[in-house]
């Protein structure tokens, strides 16, 4: 059966209770007598502590090295003297370059999951998903080389860089769970996009901000494609919607 239809196919899906309600009801009344005894309460607060004193000792998610060069350390050090925070905008710089790397290897991963399923596909063009892919590249690079212009280390892991490294992970794993079909995977693509669309339009502010009006040219263009892969994706996602529902 197409992965298009077969997520959501009629089948044999217990986990609702309703499928077993003596069940649910001996459960139901567990958990009312679990609540009476005193150990058993829970009200969400313990946790919310417990919570907070983790937040109060951790330490930062990373930090930004001083510039490596002379070049980089002069142009901080001016930055700095007119009240602006270099650190910061090489922060959203290393955020940009990781989550384009990522978008890159989200796209090889849904580019494989098409080509397995080639003769199913309702529009959309896999040759259209590897210029995006090619794109993202692209605009890894071109962050890759506003980094070394600044005289700052584009290997470097900023604090940002290490938080979208993380957040695209569960994209990465949606994309690659042999399970999920094309409509899924163009639904992790279309959240992608949004994000990937949303932080372009910061960098660009930051960068304007900075009085690095060449980057947010630049930038600006990188945003443009971002928005042509969101209709494009989008689309693809709602059609193949449409496609699956009127199959069921």
């Amino acid at each position: 059966m197409p992965t298009s239809t077969a997520s959501t196919r009629l089948g044999k899906n217990r986990t609702g209770m309703q499928t077993s309600p003596a069940l649910a009801k001996a459960m139901l009344e567990n958990a009312e007598e679990d609540v009476t005894e005193p150990t058993a309460s829970f009200d969400g607060q313990a946790l919310a502590e417990m919570r907070a004193s983790y937040i109060r000792d951790a330490d930062p998610l990373g930090s930004i090295p001083p510039p490596t060069t002379a070049k980089g350390a002069a142009k901080s050090g001016a930055k700095m003297m007119t009240g602006k925070r270099p650190q910061a905008f090489l922060d959203k710089l290393g955020e940009r370059l990781a989550y384009e790397r990522g978008g890159a290897r989200l796209y090889d991963a849904a580019i494989a999951k098409f080509l397995a399923h080639a003769s199913e596909l309702r529009g959309v063009n896999v040759e259209e998903l590897r210029q995006i892919r090619d794109e993202e590249v692209a605009h890894a690079l071109l962050v890759q080389e506003c980094i070394e212009q600044l005289g700052a280390d584009p290997t470097v892991q900023t604090p940002s860089a290490d938080l979208v490294g993380v957040q695209t992970m569960g994209l990465l794993q949606a994309v690659t769970d042999p399970r999920t079909s094309l409509a899924h995977t163009l639904n992790t693509l279309l959240a992608a996009e949004l994000i990937d669309e949303a932080g372009w339009e910061i960098l660009i502010a930051m960068a304007e901000n900075m009085g690095q009006s060449d980057m947010a040219a630049r930038f600006r263009e990188a945003e443009e494609r971002e928005q042509e892969h969101v209709f494009k994706v989008r689309g693809w996602y709602e059609a193949l919607t449409v496609e699956t529902e009127r199959l069921v």
